[in-house]
């Protein structure tokens, strides 16, 4: 049974719902979750998961990542992830140019820590739909998968 953690920051509630949506999925994954809000986690923490997901808002028109989060960004890149399968999920708005910037910003500082990733990313536009759905779970898949190959 495979071990998952997911971290995430929401402010509108839109990225705690994509959250939840993942929980259940990996849930009926036979997965063992845990759920933490980024300002109550540790990188560190991961170490001891064998799925590391986070999710995110972007916050603004500088594509900026929200306060309660930073701190957990920057220290990722210092913890060896080697061994570990990663995904990054996120809400934003198409309004903005940098669409969903904050959730590209954590892929690239998982691969810096050297984690595995184990699915693309998903965005989802304000509040998740059907489809938004269908793509979390089909996301929660393919990090299972990956991990059941390695």
């Amino acid at each position: 049974m495979p071990k998952v953690m997911i971290v995430y920051a929401s402010l509108t509630g839109n990225t705690e719902e994509c959250t939840d949506i993942l929980e259940a999925a990996f849930q009926e994954l036979d997965c063992d979750v845990e759920v933490t809000e980024s300002v109550f986690a540790d990188p560190e923490d991961f170490l001891d998961y064998d799925i590391c997901v986070v999710g995110t808002y972007t916050y603004g028109t500088d594509a900026d990542l929200p306060d309660e989060i930073v701190d957990f960004y920057e220290e990722l890149e210092d913890v060896d992830l080697t061994g570990k399968i990663y995904g990054a999920f996120g809400s934003g708005d198409t309004f903005y140019d940098k669409y969903c910037q904050s959730v590209d910003d954590f892929d690239e500082q998982f691969a810096k820590a050297g984690a595995t990733k184990g699915a693309d990313s998903v965005k989802v536009d304000l509040n998740p739909e059907d489809d938004d759905v269908e793509h979390l779970k089909a996301f929660a898949a393919s990090l299972v998968k990956t991990f059941e190959s390695n």
